[in-house]
């Protein structure tokens, strides 16, 4: 589990971010920008005894409080330490503002049916990668034009996803998976693959072309190519209330982690 949460870490600290290694658990940080998302502590292993406790979580919040950031911890109830993370959070003023779950696959044999299927007339599906300057820079409109329907994300973010795009595509590490409708882009993805392991991420479609199979389509895509390049898992992560968006992933060949995990930030 460890490995998957730093791995994940990796990918979302591109580009710009820091990732530090706290011996007891990771801080992922954005010395630009303040979204709890960007800003998080996961993989904890404190100590049980409550005074123990009670002073790591105090040096974290001095952490948090020195980058001038909300104390914000994804807790992973099946594989943090202590069992009882979330309920003592909670009781030193965190809440949960949506859970979430981490969904892994070793099999690809359901994806691959999926890629069997003909594709819809007039539609096509582009594998994005290495790709700099002004061509990376079209192409990554085209892909936050879909993030920003399918997701409903403020304007104001735009100048960060763009740039979140652009170096992606430029680091061979990364593969953008693109769907376009008569020549319109309508559904996206995206593979982190290193250190033996693939992360998939920024799924969505737009709201015009949802219901024909097209985030199916490039998931599966993402994860037969990340199963190809030798991963020996292919993981993302999901809220626990999309629940059309677990079914799809399950249909695909993932399975949970383990429980939901709160996501617990610190109010007031």
């Amino acid at each position: 589990m460890r490995r998957l949460l730093v791995h994940e870490a990796r990918v979302h600290a591109v580009p710009g971010r820091e990732l530090r290694d706290l011996g007891d658990s990771i801080l992922l940080h954005d010395p630009n920008d303040p979204e709890p998302f960007w800003n998080r502590l996961e993989a904890v292993a404190w100590p049980s005894a409550a005074d123990a406790f009670d002073r790591r979580l105090a040096e974290i919040g001095v952490l948090f409080a020195t980058l001038g950031r909300q104390p914000h911890i994804w807790a992973s109830p099946s594989h943090d330490a202590p069992p009882d993370l979330a309920a003592r959070l909670v009781a030193n003023g965190f809440e949960d503002v949506g859970p979430g779950l981490l969904m892994v696959s070793q099999d690809d044999s359901a994806a691959r049916e999926t890629l069997e299927r003909p594709l819809a007339p007039a539609t096509t599906m582009e594998r994005l990668a290495a790709i700099r300057g002004r061509a990376a820079v079209d192409i990554a409109e085209a892909v936050v034009s879909v993030l920003l329907d399918a997701f409903g994300v403020d304007e104001a973010r735009t100048p960060g996803i763009r740039g979140e795009t652009i170096a992606s595509l430029g680091d061979r590490r990364f593969t953008h998976y693109l769907v376009r409708k008569h020549g319109e882009p309508v559904a996206v993805a995206r593979r982190a693959t290193f250190d033996g392991v693939s992360y998939l991420s920024s799924i969505g479609t737009v709201e015009r072309a949802r219901g024909r199979g097209l985030g199916g389509l490039v998931t599966a895509a993402a994860l037969v190519d990340g199963i190809a390049a030798g991963s020996e898992w292919v993981h993302l992560g999901v809220f626990s209330e999309n629940v059309s968006a677990f079914r799809l992933y399950e249909r695909l060949g993932f399975v949970p982690s383990g429980e939901p995990g709160p996501d617990m930030v610190l109010i007031g």
